[in-house]
């Protein structure tokens, strides 16, 4: 997969991720091999995000964007639990969009794969962790007991 990768962009001299062809064809993976992962990767980033943003506010911790941006000491310890609960996912994203490269286009872009599937991930589970702390916070009881 690398050296094709490689060769195009030695013999167009632009890089994949950064061409106007990138833009063009991430259409065509709403509808290649692969298309349920668009709709699946995100709603399990959302389910983790919301466990996870309960445990912080039954926890005491802020709500998960607020204490990545502000939280000073706590900050690396909630990267840390954010990217042990969606480590696996994040793999499996990485490795999803590598193969619908292949199944699409007949060869893959590793940098395409290592944005497209973070994406699909990172966003919604900071977000829904966020959003489920705060929703508990201002509710102050815990929705799942």
């Amino acid at each position: 997969a690398l050296p094709s990768a490689v060769r195009d962009t030695l013999e167009t001299g632009r890089v994949y991720l950064f061409s106007r062809e990138f833009l063009e064809e991430l259409p065509q993976r709403l509808t290649g091999p692969g298309r349920l992962r668009f709709l699946l990767q995100p709603a399990i980033a959302i389910l983790l995000g919301w466990r996870s943003g309960l445990i912080d506010f039954r926890s005491g911790r802020p709500p998960y964007l607020y204490g990545l941006i502000v939280g000073g000491t706590n900050r690396k310890e909630l990267l840390r639990s954010g990217l042990a609960a969606i480590r696996d996912l994040l793999a499996i994203g990485i490795v999803l969009d590598a193969v619908a490269q292949f199944l699409i286009y007949g060869q893959v872009h590793p940098g395409a794969a290592l944005v497209v599937g973070p994406v699909l991930i990172c966003l919604p589970y900071s977000l829904a962790r966020a959003l489920a702390n705060r929703l508990a916070r201002l509710g102050r009881h815990d929705p799942w007991k």
